[in-house]
């Protein structure tokens, strides 16, 4: 019997899943696949907590789907060798999935796609991860908005109810519809078998945040000693845990600086399907050939959180220990880097990519070309954040900082790895120069 695979990649779950339920609703039975990908996991740590993460959630899919009548097969390899395989193993029809718009993830399901219509197989993705992409919003010349203000003016006018309507997928994940594994197939592949150690990180739970966070979030996202300040839902966006419709339907009702926030999120997915370029080199011409300093010494400082300024390093360690950074926190360790220290922004992108649990390169590259001023929408290049004012702002007694810096105050601590003045100064004259 012929059956359509269900590719998960950033939608690891069976609820409101937009190409689930259109591989549900394909007339053949459906398959749930995840490829533990070898392309992307050489490049990770031993011990990533979003591995250890995203098994677990793939073991609960099996489980789901197993108590649901079918069973979900997950493989290990590189995805060609493992699509080449699969046609093999099982009679594919066809194979749906959801887009996922960064540079490698085009380039894959592009061959993907060549590789299946060479075998006769459908290859079809949908939408699922944001409300509008690619080309859906543009500006009047019929280009990508590079004004965020404009972008999210056009977002909401354009946004309806059905937008948010979620997708029939979980009613349609029952028996009748499903296919079976083959022998063989029922296990799937361990961390150890990967060549990956098992390390935990907390998470929120993955459903909707509660109201009453959601109503307060304009007025306390800023505070990062709050420790339910913000929704905490970025990890479940990243691997697609929970819905993007149903978290931004629950903030269009309840908090507008909410939906504004997230609409960040379509918009910087936009730029990097648009640009894919702009993740490794700067959307500006003019700003490519900045004359970054290379200062190993102060770049480690940074990444250990020992740079003397005390909402930074705060940051950099809640960072290094739970994978999780408070925004406020990211905004004040990126700006001392590219600005004061004026190291390449590319180098704090990378650690970030390393560290955080919700990791979404869109984002970060678009918030860190932000702070450097380098990006399709950037702050002005001649903005410096003061770290100092930041911390009087946002944390004046110190609340967040002593969790997390408990030398802080005693002779321990380090001094400022820089003068503020002095930094700025040197940034702004340096990007002047180099400016092309």
């Amino acid at each position: 019997m012929k059956i359509t695979l269900f590719w998960h990649r950033r939608d690891l779950r069976f609820q409101d899943n937009a190409g689930l339920a259109a591989a549900l609703q394909s007339g053949q039975p459906v398959l749930p696949l995840f490829i533990y990908d070898q392309t992307i996991l050489e490049k990770l740590p031993k011990d990533d907590a979003r591995l250890t993460f995203i098994l677990d959630q793939v073991e609960r899919l099996a489980h789901e789907a197993h108590a649901a009548g079918g069973g979900l097969l997950a493989r290990y390899g590189r995805t060609p060798a493992v699509f080449k395989q699969l046609l093999q193993d099982y009679d594919v029809a066809a194979v749906y999935t959801n887009e996922d718009y960064e540079p490698y993830a085009t380039e894959r399901d592009a061959a993907i796609a060549k590789l299946l219509q060479a075998h006769d197989v459908e290859f079809k993705s949908f939408k699922d991860q944001v409300i509008f992409a690619k080309d859906e919003l543009l500006t009047k010349n019929g280009k990508p908005s590079k004004v965020f203000g404009a972008y999210s003016k056009a977002w909401q006018a354009k946004v309806t109810p059905d937008d948010f309507k979620p997708h029939p997928s979980a009613r349609l994940f029952k028996k009748e519809n499903l296919a079976s594994l083959k022998r063989g197939d029922a296990s799937r592949p361990t961390l150890q078998e990967m060549g990956f150690e098992r390390h935990e990180q907390w998470t929120p739970p993955a459903h909707l945040p509660p109201a009453e966070v959601v109503k307060n979030y304009d007025k306390v996202r800023d505070l990062p000693a709050l420790k339910r300040g913000t929704t905490r839902m970025s990890v479940h966006l990243r691997f697609g845990t929970v819905s993007i419709r149903q978290l931004m339907h629950q903030a269009q009702e309840l908090n507008d600086k909410l939906l504004n926030e997230m609409i960040w999120r379509d918009f910087f997915m936009m730029l990097l399907w648009h640009f894919p370029n702009t993740a490794t080199e700067a959307y500006d011409p003019k700003m490519r050939h900045l004359p970054y300093r290379d200062d190993p010494e102060q770049y480690k400082a940074w990444c250990e959180g020992r740079t003397g300024f005390p909402l930074v390093d705060a940051g950099m360690r809640q960072l290094n220990a739970t994978g999780y950074m408070h925004n406020r926190a990211r905004i004040a360790a990126a700006g001392l880097l590219v600005k004061q220290l004026f190291i390449d922004w590319r180098l704090g992108e990378h650690y970030f990519s390393e560290k955080l649990l919700d990791y979404d390169m869109s984002n970060n590259v678009g918030n860190w070309q932000w702070m450097a001023g380098t990006g399709a929408v950037a702050a002005p290049w001649f903005r410096v954040y003061s770290p100092d004012s930041q911390q009087k702002q946002y944390d004046p007694e110190y609340k967040y900082v002593k969790q997390w810096v408990p030398e802080f105050g005693t002779d321990q601590y380090p001094a400022p790895i820089v003068d503020h003045k002095f930094g700025r100064e040197r940034a702004i004259d340096l990007i002047r120069k180099g400016r092309k």
